[in-house]
């Protein structure tokens, strides 16, 4: 996402729920673009983050696109976090936590809204250009 070009609209960190039998609670640094949300493992405190690229290999650096995603749901807020789930369109389920004042999922469900919406107006464009086509004289007779 980032190599094509998107630019980031939020950036911080995220807690992410391991898929391991634990389920520990680990520390993702997210970047949120237009395209959808990279999960990039923290090589330093938060304290010490620079708003760099990522250096780390592209391996470890995780993609959810929006093409991929299903929905936001808002599990509950409980103390100071905000419980989410990322449901994706094969059904994988990807839980995260985040300050409840950081407001993280109302951000990605803002970006997948806005993304989805720009893709049904690509879509409408793109079969009114087909039907007018069709519809057109093909010349003088």
């Amino acid at each position: 996402m980032l190599e094509s070009g998107c630019k980031a609209v939020k950036e911080g960190m995220l807690e992410k729920r391991s898929d391991g039998l634990l389920q520990l609670w680990k520390k993702k640094r997210c970047i949120l673009t237009e395209e959808g949300l990279l999960l990039i493992p923290p090589k330093h405190p938060p304290q010490q983050q620079r708003p760099a690229p990522p250096a780390e290999p592209a391996a470890k650096i995780k993609e959810l696109h929006f093409s991929n995603m299903k929905t936001v749901d808002c599990v509950e807020r409980k103390g100071k976090y905000v419980y989410f789930t990322v449901v994706m369109a094969e059904g994988k389920e990807i839980d995260f936590r985040c300050a409840q004042e950081q407001g993280w999922n109302a951000a990605i469900t803002l970006q997948m809204v806005q993304y989805k919406n720009r893709q049904a107006i690509l879509a409408v464009r793109s079969t009114r250009q087909k039907q007018q086509h069709l519809a057109a004289p093909h010349g003088p007779r």
